[in-house]
């Protein structure tokens, strides 16, 4: 969307505020020895005192309130009873939400207590990839361009882009025109961001995969080369200047 009314900016802002603020408290909540669904039943309660409604779960009938992933998975991993979080782990936690007519995306990797196996740089990667994407952007700014930013970045790093994920519009609903903001230079995209537009920008940087594939569950992501994958994101407004980055309260960069 784009926002053309107070009360557009307004209802973003609410709706931001309440998905920053839960994936801050969910990534805090999170300890070892916690199941995936016990820290998505966090979320969920953090929605519901909030009046929000899961967006995967609204717009696809995705089985649970936030997507949490873990390890070699790289993304919409399904919250589970069986699936237990320990020290060490490579957790992601995406957080999308409708609240009054108004929808809102952002998400983030961390390591869950000490870094054994040494992931923290991988971590560092996407999220500082994202600030640098992020603070490129403004109106007339081509899409493609961004994507080779996220590419040279990631490749200067030693590591990958997942090709076939991408950031997105979002405002009216989770998924909107411009459906395919690329972590990779698309030279067939011809599109630029607009002043006012509503954007989702995410970093899917990856120790050696290119590609996403489902697994047999039909939701959750894999590499199609293994190894590790990290993701951050956040709602953005485009302006002409610094964008309004809606989400800021996650404190993803902190």
């Amino acid at each position: 969307m784009s926002i053309t009314s107070e009360s557009e900016w307004t209802g973003m802002q609410r709706v931001s505020e309440v998905v920053a603020t839960t994936l801050k408290a969910m990534r805090e909540y999170a300890k070892p020895g916690m199941t995936t669904k016990q820290l998505d039943d966090y979320g969920r309660k953090l929605f519901e005192v909030s009046g929000a409604v899961s967006a995967p779960t609204l717009t696809y009938g995705f089985p649970g309130w936030t997507c949490i992933s873990l390890n070699g998975e790289i993304a919409h991993g399904i919250p589970t009873r069986d699936r237990v979080m320990e020290v060490g782990d490579l957790v992601n936690i995406d957080v999308s939400a409708m609240l009054d007519g108004y929808w809102a995306d952002n998400g983030g990797s961390f390591v869950l207590g000490r870094d054994i196996r040494g992931l923290q740089p991988l971590v560092n990667a996407s999220r500082d990839i994202l600030w640098k994407a992020i603070h490129q952007i403004r109106g007339g700014v081509r899409i493609a361009d961004i994507g080779r930013l996220i590419e040279t970045e990631a490749k200067k790093r030693g590591y990958t882009v997942i090709k076939n994920l991408t950031g997105h519009g979002v405002g009216r609903s989770l998924h909107e025109e411009p459906g395919e903001i690329a972590n990779y230079y698309d030279r067939f995209n011809k599109g630029r961001f607009k002043k006012n537009q509503v954007v989702a920008i995410e970093t899917f940087i990856s120790n050696r995969s290119t590609l996403a594939l489902t697994t047999k569950d039909g939701w959750t992501l894999i590499g199609n080369k293994g190894g590790f994958a990290t993701q951050h994101e956040h709602t953005i407004v485009v302006t002409d200047g610094s964008p309004a980055i809606l989400t800021q309260k996650n404190e993803i960069w902190n």
